[in-house]
C-alpha cells in the first residue's frame, strides 16, 4: 500500500513538536532544581529572659591607690659628718625624735666662747651701772654696754641653735620609711637624712571622669576595698578643680582614719561612690557582649522577634548579676545563644523560666 507523503510529513512535524515540548519541560525542572539545591534553613532559637528597669543606686566604681597623707624628706640644717642614726627604718616616731646626729665639731667651743663674751659684757654693764649711779659715768656709756650685752646674748642663742642643728629631727609623727644617710656620710645643708611619711589619715587617690565629677560632693562617704583584702570606709576630702589635660579626669582624694598605721601606702584600691538613684536592669554578667566596634552591650529580641544590640554601662555588681543602664524599660534579653546570632536576624525565643521549670520537673 502506498503511503501518502503529506501524511508522513505531518506526522514527523507533530513528533518534532512533542519532543520540543518534552525537552523544554525537562530543562525547566532541572533549572528549578539547581536554583533551590538546599531546603530552607530553620529559624534559630535563643533563650531569653524578660527584665524590667527598677530604681538602683547609681554607683561609681573607681580604681586608685593609697598614698601617705604627708611625705617629707627630712634634711640637714648644717654641715657635718653623721655620727649616729638612732632610728631604724619602719619605726613609728614622735615629733621631735632625732633621726640623724652629726659631729658637734667646733660648735660647742663657739657656744662656750659666746657665753664667755656674754658674761664679760654683763660684768662691764654691772660695773658701769654702779659708776653711773654715783655720777662717775654718763648714761650714754651704760646704754652702749646694754647693747653689747644684747648682742652677746644673741650670739649665745645663735651658737645654741647651731649646736642643736646637728640633730636632724622628725617634723611630725610618722613612720621613718627610708634612711638616706649612714654613719660616716658627710651631709651639707639641704641634704637628706631620710624619708618620713604620715599615714594617718590614709589617702586613697582615684580619678573621676567628666560625666561623674558633677555628681560627687566633698564630704560624702565612699567605701574602699584594698588589694590586701581590707574593707574600709572613708570620706571625700578633695576633688580637683581642673581636669588633667592628658586623661580629662579629675584627681579625687578619699581619707580614711589610720591611727595604728596598719594600712599601707601604695596599695591598689577599688573605690565605690553612690551618686543618687537611676533606672537600671539586673542581668547575668554572662550576657554582656561586644559588637563589631568593640563596644560593650547586650543583645535582646524586639517585638518583631529580631535581634537588637544596645550599648550598656555597668553601674554595680553583685553575686546575682550586674546592674546596667542603656536597655529599654522592658527588654527580652538573650541569655543563651547570643554569640550565634547577628543583629537583625529573626529568631525563635525560648523563655529561660520554661527551661527552669522543665529541669525542676525532670
Amino acid at each position: 500500500m502506498k503511503i501518502n507523503t503529506s501524511y508522513v510529513i505531518s506526522g514527523l512535524a507533530v513528533l518534532i513538536i512533542a519532543l520540543w515540548f518534552l525537552l523544554h519541560a525537562l530543562a525547566d525542572e532541572t533549572t528549578e532544581t539547581v536554583s533551590n539545591p538546599f531546603p530552607e534553613a530553620p529559624t534559630p532559637k535563643v533563650v531569653t529572659q524578660m527584665v524590667t528597669a527598677t530604681d538602683h543606686p547609681n554607683t561609681f566604681r573607681l580604681y586608685g591607690r593609697t598614698e601617705p597623707n604627708r611625705e617629707v624628706s627630712v634634711k640637714a640644717e648644717t654641715a657635718g659628718i653623721v655620727v649616729s642614726t638612732p632610728v631604724s627604718e619602719g619605726t613609728t616616731v614622735k615629733r621631735g625624735t632625732t633621726l640623724c646626729r652629726q659631729d658637734v665639731d667646733a660648735r660647742q667651743a663657739r657656744l662656750d666662747q659666746a657665753r664667755a663674751q656674754l658674761k664679760s659684757a654683763q660684768f662691764d654693764r654691772s660695773s658701769t651701772q654702779t659708776l653711773v649711779d654715783k655720777g662717775y659715768r654718763s648714761a650714754t656709756q651704760l646704754e652702749s654696754l646694754n647693747a653689747q650685752v644684747d648682742g652677746a646674748r644673741a650670739s649665745v642663742k645663735q651658737a645654741e641653735i647651731e649646736l642643736d642643728n646637728v640633730n636632724t629631727r622628725a617634723p611630725f609623727e610618722g613612720i621613718f620609711d627610708k634612711r638616706m644617710a649612714e654613719i660616716g656620710d658627710y651631709l651639707a645643708p639641704g641634704q637628706s637624712c631620710g624619708l618620713l611619711i604620715d599615714l594617718d589619715p590614709l589617702v586613697i587617690v582615684a580619678d573621676l571622669t567628666e560625666t561623674q565629677v558633677g555628681k560627687i560632693v566633698i564630704g560624702q562617704e565612699a567605701s574602699v576595698k584594698l588589694a590586701t583584702g581590707q574593707d574600709i570606709v572613708g570620706k571625700v576630702r578633695f576633688i580637683e578643680s581642673r581636669a588633667n589635660s592628658s586623661t580629662r579626669t579629675f584627681r579625687t582624694e578619699v581619707i580614711v582614719p589610720n591611727p595604728d598605721m596598719q594600712l599601707r601606702g601604695g596599695v591598689t584600691a577599688t573605690v565605690r561612690m553612690i551618686a543618687g538613684q537611676t533606672q537600671a536592669h539586673q542581668i547575668p554578667a554572662s550576657v554582656l557582649a561586644l559588637n563589631d566596634d568593640g563596644v560593650v552591650g547586650v543583645r535582646y529580641v524586639d517585638l518583631d522577634n529580631r535581634v537588637r544590640f544596645v550599648p550598656t554601662v555597668t553601674i554595680d555588681e553583685s553575686a546575682s548579676g550586674v546592674w546596667v543602664t542603656g536597655l529599654p524599660e522592658r527588654a527580652n534579653v538573650i541569655v543563651k545563644g547570643q554569640d550565634f546570632v547577628k543583629v537583625g536576624t529573626e529568631v525563635e525565643t525560648v523563655p529561660a523560666s520554661s527551661l527552669a521549670q522543665r529541669a525542676t520537673t525532670n
